[in-house]
């Protein structure tokens, strides 16, 4: 099986119960919303939390995707930074213990986490994220060597602020020869590095991910029509449509994939989760139609749980569908030949 990079942002996922709004209103969070904090601050809430029954998750968008590629049985590898202390260790632990070899460089900042507060009465999520040491990655950092031995490059779009460390990853990515997916992350990083990221995804990127907001933003047509605009840029082209599914487009191959069937309760990781489905069909040598459905399977698991981490029962019925979707692919192609 083929094997897969990344590199995004080291955050540990802080996942808190709350009985009541005290904590957020005490720290001027308003419900549902995502706000960055300072290192006091974050440090701060993460002293009121730890007594609390939390749960850690190694998080940040490429870290989830490459988790969840390496749980499929692609060899995976993430570059990060963290802290000297014991947030880094737990993203390193919990990162390797799904089959992930780290790169984790130390940085002088305390390691990023993003704590998400969930709320009755519809388990509303609020977050507060702390980016730490995260932030202080460069492009001195990458050096050539770790990309060996990797045919897929993933890159978190949250990174592409960092301009000259993403020119640097994609240059050593193109030069090794790997398959290169970009994740847009947020339209308002794509609005602000508009100009960088046509650049980049024109001469390095093979695959882009987007949601709706982001293709827009993009392409600056709706996003039906986006698509096939960020498909003349690169190879191959996603925009996921939430609760619709999404949309895939190589050259003028164009499907829509509708979403897999779900008791969805938590959205958060799904579009990363997607995308490992996505990328690990595509290792396989997968039609287009079926790396987007495979996408769409893993994607509907996640949604099911509350934060980014799919448990076993429901990675085991994935696998299943998936096993049982390619062997369909399989016999049309047995009877095509």
């Amino acid at each position: 099986m083929k094997s897969i990079l990344g590199i995004g942002n080291a955050l540990t996922d802080i996942l808190s119960f709350l009985p009541d709004d005290e904590l957020l209103l005490r720290f001027h969070l308003p419900k549902g919303s995502m706000q960055h904090v300072d290192q006091t601050t974050g440090d701060k809430i993460w002293k009121i939390l730890k007594p609390m029954g939390i749960q850690y998750v190694a998080g940040g968008s490429a870290a989830n995707t490459i988790s969840g590629a390496a749980i499929f049985g692609m060899e995976a590898g993430f570059i990060g930074k963290v802290g000297d202390d014991e947030l880094g260790s737990l993203f390193k632990a919990d990162i390797e213990q799904n089959g992930v070899k780290s790169t984790l460089l130390k940085g002088k900042a305390s390691s990023g986490r993003a704590m998400v507060f969930i709320t009755d009465p519809n388990a509303e999520r609020t977050f507060a994220v702390y980016l730490g040491a995260a932030l202080e990655l460069v492009p001195e950092d990458l050096k050539p060597e770790y990309f060996d031995g990797y045919e897929y490059f993933h890159i978190e779009g949250y990174l592409v602020q960092n301009q000259a460390l993403i020119r640097r990853a994609v240059e050593i990515a193109k030069e090794k020869g790997m398959i290169i997916s970009l994740d847009l992350a947020s339209y308002n990083v794509v609005e602000s590095n508009d100009a960088f990221l046509h650049d980049i995804i024109e001469n390095y990127v093979d695959i882009v991910f987007a949601n709706e907001s982001e293709a827009e933003a993009f392409a600056k047509v709706p996003p039906r029509e986006s698509i096939s605009i960020i498909a003349k840029h690169c190879d191959i082209a996603v925009v996921k449509i939430g609760k619709n599914g999404s949309m895939v487009q190589q050259g003028d191959e164009f499907y829509e994939i509708p979403a897999w069937p779900a008791n969805t309760i938590d959205a958060t990781g799904a579009g990363d989760t997607y995308a490992a489905g996505f990328l690990y069909a595509h290792s396989l040598g997968l039609p287009l139609k079926a790396c987007g459905e495979i996408g769409s399977i893993i994607a509907a698991k996640v949604v099911e749980v509350v934060g980014s981490k799919i448990d076993v029962p429901r990675w085991r019925s994935a696998k299943q569908e998936i096993r049982a979707l390619i062997e369909q692919y399989a016999i049309v192609k047995k009877k095509e030949a």
